[in-house]
């Protein structure tokens, strides 16, 4: 609901407030005093393209703003999805620059202009002669089946069953093209895996390998080194150890001697000992040490076939070998069971087509029922706003599986006697159409929650008791809902909460517009213009009491 609007610097307005009725507010003047320019600043809220042409004057930045209650409206997921803070007071408020920059902000948060539009969408709904196009789009014809019909809690079960559907549908064709890929992979893949697994590769064996490949192939040379060195160690005559057994006795007779060389050949000790066990250490490397020509050459082989394997696959280590088969025997393991997992797959997508199909027919079959309910009131109401020849008739086709359902759902029309119904665009002139859309939106407003709807001269081309019948249902829309509604008819006018007047004002240089909300005498005096021109009788005065009294 829009609880006040403010425009500066739009058009003829300099600065306009209004803050309209709850139910149903009134908006006359005359012609060109600019009730068309307030819903042009009212189309910039709901996201219509900015012209820096509107602003009256050109130095001073142009703001519209609009505050709205929109607890009723279920819009916490729409502002979360969008990053918005929500309030159950929302301000938006849109701003063009002397350079042509807009900007639009929703509760101080700038938001696109396309964000803009989807939230006005559902706060304001403008309606005028020339703006019935939406009534001839299929989907807002389907729309207005499910809410005539009640079926919003089975459109929320086929919206389920649907999503089921194309997750399910979309698993099996990605699984089906995954299959295509691996049937062309799975030979070279069963190549590569029985190569890797032909090795038996060992985790760390790449380092062992290579240092035994290096005692092997100097094995002789290894040989003769450290039976050199122990040579020097063990010679008889000349040998290390020798040579250190002298030099242990003679500082254990300095020990002897004085106890301050304890240290130090304790200290010799402990190398002497080392240096044995090192010589012990190389005599049993010295055995170990093997001229092995065979397996030098079996090493040799196996390391070759690693180092080829690590090139073709371009890693380094046995471990990313391993890695490596690991995934092809996957990748073999998947293919090999493949036919399982597609039939699974197609099952589980033949399962959720058929409960989508159920689902959808459920919710087909609900659609259907309230067709001749539904063609009857719309005929009924259209009697009454002048159309007693009027004809409607609701046709649907099957279709394949939508987001909307099974169903495309078509509105056909026939004003005149004698004529076959037929889709809208095709035969229902502009005043034709405006009382068709008003009195589908009469009928919505006891189903659903309706944003603010702006009737834009809706009464145009009718007069006497179809415009005393059209704002009956007006005020009754306005029970629940709230209207705000442009006209130049003195009994539509005069059955207001609220009436304001837009006049222009000539006092200053430019002609600029402004707004006056009425009170009681000022109304009288405004319909009574209404009625007879710009000097009323008295009995033009009687008959705007008249009216607004009844």
């Amino acid at each position: 609901m829009l609880r006040s609007l403010s425009i500066s610097n739009y058009a003829l307005i300099d600065q306009l407030n209004m803050q309209p009725s709850q139910g149903l507010s009134m908006i006359t003047g005359e012609t060109g005093a600019g009730k068309s320019i307030m819903l042009g600043a009212v189309g910039l809220l709901l996201g219509n393209r900015a012209d820096t042409k509107a602003l009256l004057h050109e130095e001073k930045k142009c703001v519209v703003e609009g505050i709205f209650e929109v607890k009723e409206y279920g819009l916490k997921g729409f502002f979360e999805e969008n990053e918005l803070d929500y309030e159950d007071i929302c301000i938006i408020r849109r701003e063009i620059s002397p350079g042509g920059k807009s900007r639009s902000f929703v509760n101080d948060t700038p938001v696109l202009l396309d964000t803009l539009k989807a939230l006005g969408a559902q706060l304001m709904d403008v309606h005028s002669q020339h703006d019935t196009l939406l009534l001839g789009e299929g989907a807002y014809q389907l729309n207005l089946v499910d809410a005539f019909s009640q079926s919003y809690p089975e459109v929320q079960a086929y919206h389920s069953a649907f999503q089921s559907f194309k997750k399910a549908k979309k698993n099996f064709q990605e699984l089906k093209q995954r299959a295509l890929e691996l049937q062309k992979e799975a030979d070279f893949n069963q190549f590569l895996l029985d190569e890797l697994s032909g090795l038996t590769l060992v985790a760390g064996e790449q380092s062992e390998l290579e240092s035994n490949q290096e005692v092997l192939e100097n094995a002789e040379e290894i040989k003769l080194k450290i039976n050199e060195i122990l040579a020097l160690f063990q010679d008889d005559q000349f040998g290390a150890i020798q040579g250190l057994g002298q030099i242990q006795q003679g500082l254990q007779g300095l020990e002897r001697l004085a106890h301050k060389f304890s240290p130090l050949r304790e200290r010799f000790q402990s190398v002497f000992i080392e240096l044995k066990d090192i010589m012990d250490s190389l005599g049993d490397e010295e055995s170990k040490v093997e001229v092995d020509f065979g397996k030098l050459d079996e090493i040799r082989d196996r390391l070759s076939k690693i180092y080829q394997l690590q090139k073709k696959h371009g890693v380094g280590t046995v471990e990313e070998l391993m890695e490596i088969e690991s995934q092809l025997a996957d990748k073999v393991f998947k293919f090999q069971n493949l036919d399982e997992s597609l039939a699974n797959a197609e099952n589980a997508f033949q399962k959720a087509e058929k409960e989508m199909l159920e689902v959808g027919d459920v919710l087909s079959k609900k659609r259907r029922a309230c067709f001749t309910e539904f063609e009857k009131a719309l005929e009924s109401l259209l009697a009454g706003l002048g159309m007693e020849n009027a004809r409607v008739k609701f046709e649907r086709k099957e279709i394949s599986p939508s987001p909307n359902g099974l169903d495309e759902v078509e509105i056909l029309f026939s004003a005149n006697k004698g004529s076959q119904p037929q889709p809208l665009k095709k035969v229902a002139s502009g005043g034709e159409f405006s009382r068709l859309l008003f009195a589908i939106k009469y009928l919505m407003a006891d189903k659903m929650a309706l944003p603010t709807l702006i009737f834009d001269e809706i009464d145009t081309g009718i007069s006497g008791e179809v415009a005393l019948q059209m704002v009956r249902m007006m005020k009754e829309i306005a029970r629940k809902h709230q209207v705000i509604c442009i006209t130049h008819l003195p009994q539509v006018a005069a059955k207001g909460e609220l009436h304001y007047f837009v006049y222009k004002d000539n006092s200053s240089e430019k002609t600029i517009s402004k707004i006056k909300l009425l009170n009681e005498k000022e109304r009288v005096e405004e319909l009574s213009k209404m009625i007879a021109g710009a000097n009323p009788s008295a009995s033009a005065v009687e008959s705007a009491k008249e009216l607004l009294a009844n």
